[in-house]
């Protein structure tokens, strides 16, 4: 059942997606880290996917996004722009590749979509990265934000905890939104911060805004795909709706299989040559 509410079957541009936050149409997006979850992501009508940097948690099992390497991430985005028809394709810059140097950011942003064939590259941060960014989009290459809590900077930050509650760090991101919306970002993640704020700050720009734990008053939401369809059990914040439990199904499932083998029942005569 292909094509769930998806009324325009083109590809998703940057374009659109400003003309769905213009007419009120909300932005569904989600990762994906391989061609085969692409495929059935895409297939059921999402119009953003994001080849995320936790694929550094969800495909590797590190504890934080850091680790993730440039070629890795190459990997899973050429992997995920395989298997897409429509959805636009974002990937993440890996930690250490834009903070550095503005011109190793290009080089390496250059790399990205030539070695992968996607979309659209997203980065973490807000003033202090603004002139890779600035680079980056001069180089023609689209650029989506993300502020609020940016899981490469947990080191700093020394824990997951809401971001800007304080009003210091709220002026901050308010900044932060608009100097990366003025400069030419197509939109900006907002992960993790008071609802009131994320609703604000997607109201002052122009650009949409996707949320993740930042409330409905944003312009599109995002989730770890593996999260939302329950392939996982450690991990249950506020904000994640599960919409499967395919953590018990694919259980059962193996579960079932194991034992079909050890009793002889697999394979039956109709499933041999």
């Amino acid at each position: 059942m292909a094509g769930y509410l998806v009324e325009d079957t083109r590809k998703v541009t940057t374009h659109r997606l400003y003309e769905m936050k213009q007419s009120g149409k909300k932005i569904a997006m989600l990762t994906s880290y391989d061609y085969s979850m692409a495929q059935i992501v895409d297939g059921a009508g999402i119009d953003v996917i994001l080849v995320g940097d936790s694929a550094s948690n969800m495909m590797a099992g590190n504890v934080t996004t850091l680790p993730i390497t440039l070629d890795q991430m190459i990997y899973h985005a050429r992997s995920v722009v395989r298997g897409v028809k429509r959805a636009l394709v974002v990937c993440d810059m890996p930690f250490g590749t834009y903070q550095v140097d503005p011109q190793d950011a290009v080089r390496n942003a250059v790399r990205i979509m030539q070695e992968t064939g996607c979309d659209a590259l997203k980065l973490e941060g807000g003033v202090e990265i603004l002139p890779a960014v600035k680079l980056i989009l001069d180089a023609g290459i689209p650029v989506m934000g993300h502020l609020g809590l940016t899981p490469q900077s947990i080191n700093k930050f020394g824990t997951y905890a809401v971001r800007a509650r304080e009003e210091a760090e709220a002026n901050k991101l308010r900044t932060d939104a608009q100097a990366l919306a003025e400069v030419g970002c197509f939109g900006i993640v907002l992960e993790k911060i008071p609802a009131d704020l994320a609703t604000e700050v997607s109201k002052s720009i122009k650009v949409p805004t996707i949320s993740i734990g930042a409330g409905g008053g944003c312009d599109g939401q995002v989730l770890v795909v593996h999260d939302m369809l329950g392939m996982n059990k450690g991990f249950s914040p506020k904000f994640l709706r599960r919409y499967a439990n395919l953590y018990d199904i694919m259980t059962d499932a193996i579960g079932q299989y194991v034992a079909d083998v050890k009793s002889g029942d697999f394979p039956n005569e109709n499933e041999q040559y």
